[in-house]
């Protein structure tokens, strides 16, 4: 099966979570994605609990199907590997502070000068310019900088901490986006490009909301929004057994076919903010209080007024939909294999090979760059691979 990135070469100097999702994409789409990691720790990712196997479930996940290298990008001679290296890859990905690849005599310029076709995607958290450009930070910094983690409620306390990472997935995302599209602009101009995507821009996207309304002029009350809690008919309610629903009835036809069931009298004025609000909140949970989740599961089947279980991670292996749809996928190989997750694009029929240790990789990765073995054994010897 050909995949439609197959002859794409990405070397991949990134770690932990952004970086790492948007090789994994790329290589799930037949890109060859070859890491390169430090002799010290490498991507500590690998480590991070829960790690049963010697390596985190999250790291075998974002580094199938990918290769590694170890070079020590400090000493000369891994310095000059790269720059040998770079001749023969379509892309290369980093993630390091703005400066960092330019103190390492890795400049973009640099790079760029030895393959003019080359793509460098810079992933940042606040971007290459800007007075933040050189702070440091993680995916809840990039949420509360961006005015994302400002929409969430609830609206009397501080925010609530998200169950996952909206900027270092999204900027993945987007690094994927923007190196698809440079790769395109190359296909007719012949020159490759620097992309600096920002981890923080990347998470005020996912607000186009929140943040259009408050362009347009009405600021965004916390917890208040109507896609943020503050819609009877748009909000989680516990349910009898300790359960959870949620319901999304946003639209006039839903919200009136769900109160129609259960005996309401459908006010459209629901389906606005206000201080009315809150009566209708306290009888809503009342109502799902008094039947389980398995039961209003059942009732959602019978009527269609979105409306769906709040199901646990661990449930989801076992759900009809997403096994009918080939979510989760067995990797083969022992460490870095495993059950996984595809990613919406992902191919079904793709062959998914294990996270790599680290330093795997080194020597078939030289030898595929012409390079002979007097000189992989003189890396070696320096310290400068392994």
């Amino acid at each position: 099966m050909t995949r439609p990135l197959e002859g794409l070469r990405v070397l991949d100097l990134s770690r932990l979570i952004p970086g790492p999702f948007a090789t994994m994409v790329l290589a799930d789409l037949g890109a060859t994605v070859d890491r390169v990691e430090d002799p010290g720790v490498g991507d500590y990712l690998r480590a991070i609990p829960p790690s049963p196997s010697g390596m985190s479930g999250a790291f075998a996940t974002l580094n199938r199907g990918k290769r590694s290298m170890v070079v020590d990008l400090k000493r000369p001679e891994g310095r000059d590997l790269v720059l040998d290296l770079v001749a023969r890859y379509d892309v290369l990905f980093e993630q390091f502070r703005p400066g960092v690849l330019a103190r390492l005599g890795l400049g973009h310029d640099v790079l760029r000068a030895k393959n003019p076709r080359l793509v460098v995607c810079a992933l940042s958290g606040y971007g290459q310019t800007g007075p933040l450009a050189q702070r440091a930070g993680h995916d809840l910094d990039y949420l509360a900088r961006a005015g994302v983690l400002g929409l969430h409620g609830p609206a009397d306390g501080p925010p609530q901490v998200p169950g996952f990472q909206v900027a270092d997935v999204g900027g993945g995302l987007f690094a994927v986006i923007a190196i698809l599209a440079a790769l395109a602009a190359r296909d007719r101009t012949g020159e490759g490009a620097v992309l600096d995507v920002s981890l923080a821009e990347s998470a005020m996207a996912f607000a186009s909301h929140g943040l259009g309304n408050l362009l347009g002029g009405v600021v965004p009350a916390r917890g208040d929004d109507i896609l943020t809690g503050g819609i009877a008919p748009y909000r989680a309610y516990a349910t009898s057994d300790g359960g959870s629903v949620a319901l999304g009835a946003l639209e006039p036809k839903f919200w009136t076919t769900f109160c129609v069931a259960v005996g309401l009298e459908p006010e459209m004025s629901a389906l606005a903010p206000g201080p009315h609000q809150a009566a209708l909140q306290a009888r809503l949970a009342g109502i799902f209080a008094s039947r389980t989740r398995d039961e209003w599961e059942a009732f959602a089947r019978e009527h269609d007024c979105c409306l769906e279980p709040v199901l646990r991670p661990d449930e989801l292996e076992a759900d009809a939909h997403l096994v009918a749809r080939g979510v989760f996928v067995d990797v083969p190989g022992g460490v870095g294999g495993g059950r996984q997750l595809r990613t919406p694009v992902t191919p079904r029929d793709a062959e998914l090979t294990p996270a790599p240790e680290p330093g795997r990789d080194t020597d078939a990765i030289l030898r595929d760059a012409g390079l002979d073995e007097a000189r992989i054994a003189a890396l070696r010897a320096s310290g400068a691979v392994r």
